[in-house]
């Protein structure tokens, strides 16, 4: 189960973007990097398509190392995320929580 999913609301740590939050486009493979809406834009050079008939110059997000970013709760403070495992009726689920608060973030 990844720290960081689609959808999360992060925090940057560290780098250009210090301080600002956005939500998770996607994690890459393997979980290593993540890609923030709005943050860690950079400008790529695009060929003329179907899609985009002008092509040009186009601001995009680029991936974010995964160790950068914390996860913000319901009321925006940022978190270490940690996991606990309890077991229903002889099932066990893997749930993550936040580390100094211990509440279940999903």
């Amino acid at each position: 189960m990844p720290r960081i999913k689609r959808d999360d609301t992060v925090m940057v740590i560290c780098g250009k973007d210090k301080g600002r939050a956005g939500r998770v486009l996607r994690v890459t493979k393997g979980g290593k990097k993540v890609v923030v809406e709005k943050l860690n834009m950079a400008k790529r050079h695009q060929r003329p398509t179907q899609t985009n008939p002008q092509g040009g110059i186009v601001d995009k997000e680029m991936p974010l190392d995964i160790s950068n970013v914390m996860l913000l709760t319901k009321d925006n403070q940022p978190v270490r995320v940690g996991y606990q495992v309890s077991s229903t009726d002889g099932k066990t689920s893997k749930i993550r929580v936040a580390k100094q608060t211990g509440d279940a973030v999903d």
